[in-house]
């Protein structure tokens, strides 16, 4: 399960479509503690919100935006709950920076086109729902080589 810190507008397709499915699992994940994925560690910044399920929601909801912007529907009936929350998940410059490359990495594989739109962007935005902060990769981070 990937849940990214960044911002929609750099995914090529595949991660649109793969971060709102993955994402929607996490909703359900988190409506329903006691099964599936409910230890995995992207999950631990949701879960650590006073509402969970507005977190996510509003995670979603910020998808599915961008998955219109480019033509896509997105079934929104499926986010559970879109409330205005006053706070932002704090996200650190390591951890958005390794998510990044990690993207950067995946679209030089599958979509070059779109990896060469980004390369030359070094200071890429945070999902709307997260606030940048100094500090290294999150400790929930699986870090690869």
């Amino acid at each position: 399960m990937r849940l990214w810190s960044l911002h929609p507008r750099y995914f090529d397709r595949q991660a649109l479509t793969a971060c709102w499915r993955e994402a929607l699992l996490a909703q359900s994940v988190l409506a329903n503690p006691g099964r599936g994925y409910r230890n995995h560690p992207q999950l631990e910044r949701f879960m650590a919100q006073s509402d969970p399920i507005g977190a996510i929601g509003i995670y979603l909801s910020a998808i599915a935006e961008e998955a219109d912007a480019r033509g896509y529907r997105f079934n929104t009936g499926k986010i559970s709950a879109r409330p205005e929350l006053d706070v932002l998940i704090p996200v650190t410059s390591g951890q958005l920076a390794y998510e990044w490359l990690h993207l950067l990495t995946k679209l030089g594989t599958r979509s070059p086109q779109v990896a060469r739109r980004w390369a030359d962007e070094v200071a890429p935005e945070a999902h709307p729902l997260f606030r940048v902060t100094q500090g290294p990769i999150a400790s929930w981070e699986r870090v690869r080589a």
